[in-house]
Formats: structure tokens, sequence, C-alpha cells
């Protein structure tokens, strides 16, 4: 019998079961979303540290995310250091530490809380940036307050525009070359280039929109939000939706769809706006 089957035998619900932040995800980003929502309820205390999240089949069903979506969303949070996956009869996924008390590096709690000696937590480094920088950027967040949500409104609101104009223009040979050179460099998963390369993309949508002063506010919300981007963890699987979404973003420009282009944009501004609003504050 399954360790879900023993809790449900035993008349003991998973904590958090009936939490209101489990309600369907909906929109493109869905596992950006779903790693927001897990953060949230992590930081909140709706789920305690060392208490197991809902079954996955059940946390599946009350998010409306596929199973994949949904352990794709817990990986990047244990690599994070937010949970811890047990196995056996009283297995399952556990939270390990909350907002503003970042995870011992090399050490796995038990479900006591205490440190088990010898046990080192396998963090991917291709997956995730050290744990020591995710302090950092809540600090970082901290510090800008209000500042934070109003960047990112800003944000959604001046890059999807600088994307629908750019995509309205008969854009000129060396401007659609430099689009696409900027586009294959921001796939870079170097993490010492990747940020760099990636608000230079931004940078060439948005001056390939002709409009000097519309350039200049997506450059200053970049340079807003750029220590902070650069301070969360790295995971892998935003990082592929990431690339696929300015893909398509360019590919729109090029093409000469505003409004898809526009669209495609505030999807992956709001995206962004998941992850760190989910994983910062």
């Amino acid at each position: 019998m399954s360790s879900d089957a023993v809790a449900a035998k035993q008349g003991r619900e998973s904590p958090g079961a009936a939490m209101p932040l489990w309600r369907p995800v909906r929109g493109g980003n869905a596992f950006e979303i779903t790693v927001s929502r897990l953060a949230q309820a992590i930081k909140l205390g709706l789920v305690a540290e060392g208490e197991r999240l809902p079954a996955e089949r059940e946390l599946a069903e009350k998010l409306q995310v596929s199973r994949v979506t949904l352990r794709e969303a817990i990986r990047a949070l244990r690599e994070a250091g937010y949970l811890e996956s047990r196995r056996g009869r009283t297995g399952g996924t556990f939270v390990v530490s909350r907002a503003g008390t970042p995870p011992v590096v090399g050490r796995v709690r038990s479900a006591a809380g205490r440190a088990r000696p010898g046990r080192k937590a396998v963090v991917p480094a291709a997956s995730v940036t050290p744990l020591a920088r995710r302090g950092t950027a809540a600090d970082l967040a901290r510090e800008m307050g209000d500042t934070l949500h109003d960047a990112l409104d800003f944000r959604r609101v001046v890059e999807p525009g600088a994307a629908g104009l750019s995509a309205s223009r008969a854009l000129a040979a060396a401007d659609r070359q430099h689009l696409v050179a900027c586009l294959t460099a921001s796939r870079d998963r170097d993490p010492a280039t990747r940020r760099v390369a990636d608000s230079r993309l931004h940078l060439a949508i948005a001056g390939a929109s002709g409009s000097p002063s519309l350039a200049a506010a997506v450059a200053d919300v970049q340079l807003t939000l750029d220590r902070l981007l650069a301070a969360i963890p790295v995971i892998k699987r935003n990082l592929d939706h990431s690339d696929d979404q300015h893909t398509r973003v360019v590919d729109a420009i090029l093409a000469g769809d505003p409004a898809g282009a526009r669209s495609l944009m505030e999807e992956h501004c709001d995206g962004t706006a998941e992850l760190l609003l989910g994983l910062l504050t």
C-alpha cells in the first residue's frame, strides 16, 4: 500500500489539502505558476517545515496541471532547497525550508527537522544556482518593496508594446539579422553570460520598435530587475520555456504579427513575474 493510501486509511489528510492556493492554474505559464503556488504555500507556512505536500495525484488535480509539470515544479523547488523527497511507507515530498530561512547547503533535514550528518543534498549544477545566492535575492526583493511590483507592472506594459510595435514595422535586413543574432546568443546556458544575453535580446526587440523613448523605458526596467533576475535560482525547465517564448516572440516580429508578438511577450513577462514573486516575496 502506498504512503498516501496509508494516510487515507488512518484518516489523516495531507497538510494544506484544502488550501485556496491549490486553485486551478490558468494561462500559458503552467510551470512557472505551479512553482509560484508551491513556493507561496511554503512561505506562508500553509505547509509547515517538516510537513508533507498533498499527494501528487491530488495536487495535480487541484491545480489542473499535468503530473509531469507538477513533478518538474517540485524538482525545481527541491533543487532550490525548499523541498526534499523521501521514499518508503512514510515517504513523499516534505518542506525543509521556508522563505527567509535559506537551507543549509550540504545537509538534509530529517522529518523532525534535525540535520542528518553525512547526507549531502544533491544539487545539479546545471539546474540551479548556488543556494547562497537565494538569500541575496530575497534581500534585494525586500529592499525593493513596492518598487518590485511597480517594475513588473511597468514591464508588462512597455515590453509587450515594444514587441508589438517592432512587429508592425518593415524591418531592415540589418535589424532582422541583429534580432536573430541576439536570439541565438540568448540561448546560452553559461551562468556567467546568460543574464546579459537575455537582456540584450529584450533591448534588441525594443530597439527594433524605432522608438527611442520606448527603448529607453525597456532599458530602465531591465536595469531595475537585472540584479534580481540574476540572483534567483536558475531552473532548467524555466530556461527551456523562456527560450521557447523568446523564439516565438522573435518569429512573430519577423513575420509582421503585432498582436501575436504583443501577446507572446505578455505571456513571457507574466512567467518571469510569477517566478520572482513566488520565490522571492
